[in-house]
């Protein structure tokens, strides 16, 4: 009998793609087949130096996006070619973590990507190095939830995908199987 408070996507995490990932990858034990430890979306606003609003709207917007409520970022030190001070707001950002991750990953696969105009796959070579992988998105608009009459501006979303996997490669193959549309690098466009 299927587990009815586990997400879709974390439900087929354990029951299919262990197992694929496993032999796939060469694995003795469950255990060592990496999976996503957290996702964590940023919204910087430069912009939030002029005004303080800008700062209270973003977060509104985010917490609709993900469920969660945003904590505001701040300047670690005064700069002043950007009129910045420190400890001045200058974004906002959610970490998710648990069922609230995998149901934003399946959101975010299912319905925000393609969702976006001329989409044509994730780039491949977007991971850091450490089996992370890191997209942006132009507009928050993307995602259903927003509602864009009350906008007030179009925002840029920043999104990475932390896994436990120990190289890009190992994340590659998690991320594919969870229908991360990557495309390779010798596909044009």
């Amino acid at each position: 009998m299927p587990n009815t408070n586990m997400p879709r996507l974390k439900e087929m995490y354990v029951s299919q793609i262990t197992q694929q990932l496993k032999e796939k990858l060469g694995f003795k034990n469950n255990l060592q087949v990496p999976r996503l430890t957290k996702v964590v979306l940023n919204m910087g606003l430069g912009e939030a130096a002029q005004d303080s609003k800008v700062i209270q709207s973003a977060k509104d917007d985010l917490a609709v996006i993900t469920g969660q409520l945003p904590i505001t970022t701040t300047a670690k030190k005064s700069i002043a070619t950007y009129k910045t001070r420190t400890g001045m707001p200058l974004g906002v950002k959610v970490t998710l973590r648990g069922n609230t991750m995998y149901e934003f990953i399946d959101r975010l696969v299912t319905i925000a990507l393609p969702r976006i105009r001329d989409f044509r796959g994730l780039k491949k070579n977007s991971f850091d190095g450490q089996g992370n992988y890191a997209l942006g998105i132009k507009e928050c608009t993307v995602f259903p939830e927003i509602n864009v009459d009350k906008l007030d501006k179009i925002r840029g979303l920043d999104i990475v995908v932390c896994t436990s996997a120990s190289n890009d490669d190992e994340a590659l193959s998690l991320l594919q199987s969870l229908n991360f549309p990557i495309k390779e690098s010798n596909q044009l466009g």
